[in-house]
């Protein structure tokens, strides 16, 4: 059983006790409020382990809750899972850009929400893959030393911006990534890396993985994550 502690955000009180009830259940213990303000307060007073926090909240919106809670050095670590609303992707974008580590829509099922996480605190559990480590996921593995890719023992090239977006997404599997995350991690100099050529990019190195390509997913409306 688990027992992390989890403070849970949603101005809706039907919503918020959905979520207590089946955290309870599944061993976490909880820490509810209906209001961004009362949310700074608890995260500062309570130290949870993972936030789940509804982005449609009166007055402090959640994209503000969570811009104010990454900028502070005492809550910047906690992951935050988003509760949002079908077709609000750009507030999706937004928030995973601030600093959140994945997102559930509403209605909900509480098992997914579970799994989903359980998958963050996961996550943040391992250390971060350092730089050099090799990377094998079934038929691919990744060399960062060596710059090389094999797909079932059969090397592939690559270029530079194709490696290294291979690499930042294989290193935190499950992570959704933005087009413009993805820019950020990616520039290389030989190829000018924008929002726009993200997707050809992907589908360039989908084409190189071959029977590996599956491995990259895409998020509609949001970007691309490793499938975990």
């Amino acid at each position: 059983m688990a027992n992390e502690k989890i403070l849970v955000v949603d101005d809706e009180e039907d919503i918020l006790e959905l979520v207590r009830y089946n955290l309870a259940k599944n061993g976490y213990k909880t820490v509810c409020a209906g209001t961004g303000e009362n949310a700074l307060k608890a995260a500062k007073l309570e130290s949870p382990d993972l936030i789940i926090l509804d982005l449609m909240l009166p007055g402090l919106d959640g994209l503000e809750v969570c811009r104010i809670l990454k900028a502070d050095s005492r809550t910047s670590a906690i992951p935050i899972v988003m509760l949002t609303a079908k077709g609000e992707e750009a507030d999706v974008v937004a928030g995973l850009e601030l600093g959140a580590d994945d997102y559930v829509t509403k209605p909900f099922s509480p098992r997914i929400l579970l799994a989903r996480l359980r998958a963050v605190l996961r996550r943040k559990s391992l250390e971060p893959a350092a730089e050099s480590q090799v990377i094998k996921i079934h038929d691919l593995v990744i060399h960062p030393g060596r710059h090389e890719v094999l797909v079932r023992g059969k090397p592939v090239e690559m270029t530079y911006t194709e490696f290294r977006l291979l690499h930042s997404l294989a290193r935190r599997p499950g992570w959704v990534f933005t087009r413009s995350q993805i820019v950020d991690v990616v520039r290389g100099s030989d190829y000018p890396v924008t929002d726009r050529s993200v997707d050809v990019q992907i589908v360039g190195l989908r084409k190189k993985l071959g029977p590996c390509s599956e491995y990259i997913e895409t998020v509609r409306g949001v970007g691309y994550r490793f499938k975990e």
